[in-house]
């Protein structure tokens, strides 16, 4: 068992729900929602095929809606929705992670470590977007 050092676990949440933070989280949405439009077909692939329509249009809306979430987040005034709205959208997104993993189950090995690697993945982005939430407007 690791000792739990006093005041650690306090200070990572700050550093978790501070300015710096929201920013990084920000940029790694507009990373990925901008990825959903320049490089979609990667993306498609994910989409469930029990949705109805075509995967494209998943791929745009899931985009616009990382893109939303970077543009909310980013912004102090509009932080604590921005933070609650990245939670929704990671959560939101697991069954494409899912999906991935069972798609690549008899991929290569490096490509399932990726595929199963994103599984347990979400639950921290989830957090980390709910940690800025609660820094919201001051955490500017």
């Amino acid at each position: 068992m690791v000792p739990v050092i006093p005041g650690t676990v306090r200070r990572l949440r700050g550093a978790a729900s501070g300015r710096r933070s929201a920013l990084l989280l920000s940029g790694l949405l507009a990373a990925a929602g901008t990825l959903h439009f320049v490089r979609p077909e990667p993306f498609d692939a994910l989409v469930p095929r029990a949705l109805p329509g075509g995967p494209r249009l998943y791929t745009q809306l899931s985009g616009a809606a990382e893109l939303a979430c970077a543009a909310a987040v980013a912004l102090p005034r509009t932080r604590r929705l921005g933070g609650l709205a990245a939670a929704g959208l990671f959560a939101v997104v697991y069954p494409a992670n899912v999906k991935m993993a069972y798609d690549w189950r008899r991929a290569s090995p490096a490509r399932r470590a990726v595929a199963y690697g994103r599984l347990p993945l979400q639950a921290p982005l989830v957090g980390w977007a709910l940690a800025v939430r609660r820094g919201g407007a001051a955490a500017r």
